[in-house]
């Protein structure tokens, strides 16, 4: 799993790298086409990674209530977010990471609700699985966020 868990860690400093050089209008701007923008996409892949190992294991999340409500699959931006914002989600691009590993190695995934997934049908049984699709699912990701990144360049 320590390849999982690198992969995932190099798409988290790309997100990081994105969030710091992308101006605070930029994140909260909806390109057109777009059903949301950088900011929340980047929000987005915090929250399902909490949703897909610690939920579905019966564990608690290491984000609010409020952050899985405002993110989680179906929803959208509803207001612009703050420069504290951005640097909270910065924090937790990678305090949820290392919380994620530590638990891992520490065992404390030993059950799995069985999920199938919307994105492409497959059906997640273990904590493994649920990694190894997060990464495909940060990977879908980071595509929109870089070519949410392009449109508002080229306007």
């Amino acid at each position: 799993m320590e390849w999982t868990f690198d992969i995932t860690t190099k798409n988290r400093a790309i997100f990081k790298n994105l969030l710091e050089s992308t101006s605070l209008e930029d994140l909260n701007k909806i390109p057109e086409g777009f059903n949301n923008n950088i900011f929340w996409n980047i929000a987005h892949v915090v929250v399902t990674q909490q949703l897909l190992a610690y939920k579905l294991s019966g564990l608690e999340m290491n984000v609010s209530d409020e952050m899985i409500e405002a993110y989680r699959k179906g929803t959208k931006p509803v207001r612009d977010v703050t420069r504290e914002e951005v640097d909270q989600l910065i924090e937790l691009l990678f305090s949820t990471l290392d919380q994620l590993q530590q638990d891992y190695n520490e065992n404390k995934f030993q059950q799995y609700q069985q999920y199938t997934v919307q994105t492409n049908g497959s059906t997640l049984s273990n904590i493994e699985e649920a990694l190894e699709f997060n990464n495909f699912h940060e990977g879908i990701h980071m595509g929109y966020v870089l070519a949410q990144k392009r449109a508002l360049s080229s306007v």
